[in-house]
C-alpha cells in the first residue's frame, strides 16, 4: 500500500487490524428509514464493516456496498456469502474523492461519511442526490457529537447542523424536498463496551423530478 492515497493507506491500515468479529450492528437511523420504505436498489456509501449492507440485504434491498478500503469490502463480502444473501449485495472500492459508483438507486446510505483526510464531502453527498430514482432518498447521518471513543477529539471541532447541511448542498426544491432534519440523542456503545450518549444530525432527502 506505499504507493497508495494516504487516505486509502489510512483506512485500509485500519480494517486490516480489526478482528473479524461479524458485520457489526446497523445503524439505527438506517433501520428506521429504511424500515418504512419498500425494498429496492440501495447504496451504502462508506460500508465500513457492513451492518448496515447486512441489514438491507437481508430485508430484501439489492445494496452496492462501497468503501475506500479494499479490506472492508472483502469483508463484507465474505459476510454476505457467509450468510446466503451474496445474490444481493455488490462490493466496490471507491476513493469517493476520486470516483463514485454508476447507478440510480432508491435508497443512498452516507452514515457518518468523515474522514481525517480532505474530502468534499458537499460535491460527494450532491453527486448523490443526482444519483437518486424519481421517489428515491438520500439519508445522512453525521456526528453531532464527539463519543469517547471518537478519531477527533477536537473540542473546536464544528458539528454541522441539518440544516447547514442541506444549505451547503443547496439542491433545486422543485426537484429535492427535505423529508426530515433533527438531532436526535441515543445511547451508543462503543470499543470494550463503553457506552456514551451521543447526538446524530440526520438529514433525510428525497427526488421528485424524472432522471435523464
Amino acid at each position: 500500500m506505499t504507493d497508495a492515497p494516504p487516505a486509502e493507506s489510512f483506512w485500509e491500515q485500519h480494517h486490516r487490524a480489526r478482528r473479524d468479529g461479524g458485520p457489526g450492528h446497523p445503524n439505527p437511523v438506517l433501520t428506521q428509514t429504511a424500515g418504512t420504505l419498500p425494498p429496492g436498489d440501495a447504496l451504502d456509501l462508506g460500508c465500513g464493516v457492513g451492518g448496515d449492507t447486512i441489514w438491507l440485504a437481508r430485508h430484501g434491498w439489492q445494496v452496492t456496498a462501497v468503501d475506500i478500503s479494499s479490506a472492508a469490502v472483502q469483508r463484507v463480502r465474505a459476510h454476505s456469502r457467509q450468510l446466503g444473501i451474496d445474490h444481493r449485495v455488490n462490493g466496490e472500492q471507491h476513493d469517493l474523492a476520486r470516483s463514485f459508483p454508476a447507478g440510480q438507486f432508491d435508497l443512498i446510505s452516507a452514515q457518518y461519511l468523515h474522514s481525517p483526510f480532505a474530502l468534499d464531502r458537499t460535491r460527494v453527498l450532491r453527486t448523490a442526490a443526482h444519483a437518486l430514482r424519481p421517489g428515491g432518498h438520500l439519508l445522512i447521518v453525521d456526528h453531532g457529537s464527539a463519543a469517547p471513543w471518537s478519531w477527533n477529539k477536537d473540542p473546536d471541532t464544528h458539528h454541522p447542523s441539518p440544516g447547514e447541511t442541506a444549505a451547503v448542498l443547496a439542491l433545486d426544491p422543485t426537484r429535492w424536498s427535505v423529508v426530515r432534519a433533527d438531532t436526535p440523542h441515543r445511547r451508543a456503545t462503543g470499543p470494550g463496551g463503553w457506552t456514551a450518549t451521543v447526538t446524530d444530525n440526520v438529514l433525510l432527502i428525497q427526488r421528485h423530478d424524472r432522471t435523464s
